[in-house]
């Protein structure tokens, strides 16, 4: 019985080093990043622009607070959309799936 759960155990570290590698321990106690990709500083910027002005419309339930005639105010929702994508933690899914599988 012993045997069976360090060989577990075992294949749980692999698994994890395998597939936990969204988040990227800091030094910090407890602490993690997580890295998404973009072409330049200025999507960068796009991007944070847009999810504040998405910030602002959920909060005030205001669309005319942004003009329609003024495209540097509209808000760029497929990019939004992508960034949260590459921040999925789908690795981490997939370990879960195999978790599963190992002590079910």
């Amino acid at each position: 019985m012993e045997t069976n759960a360090t060989e577990t155990l075992q294949k749980l570290q692999k698994l994890t080093a395998q597939y936990f590698t969204t988040l990227k321990p800091t030094n910090e106690a407890n602490s993690y990043t997580a890295q998404f990709k973009v072409v330049n500083y200025l999507e960068l910027g796009c991007l944070i622009t847009d999810l504040l002005k998405l910030c602002i419309l959920a909060l005030d339930n205001d669309m005319h607070n942004f003009s329609k005639a003024d495209k540097s105010s509209a808000i760029n929702v497929s990019l939004i959309l992508e960034t949260v994508l590459h921040l999925f933690p789908m690795n981490e899914m997939e370990f879960l799936g195999y978790v599963g599988e190992v002590v079910g």
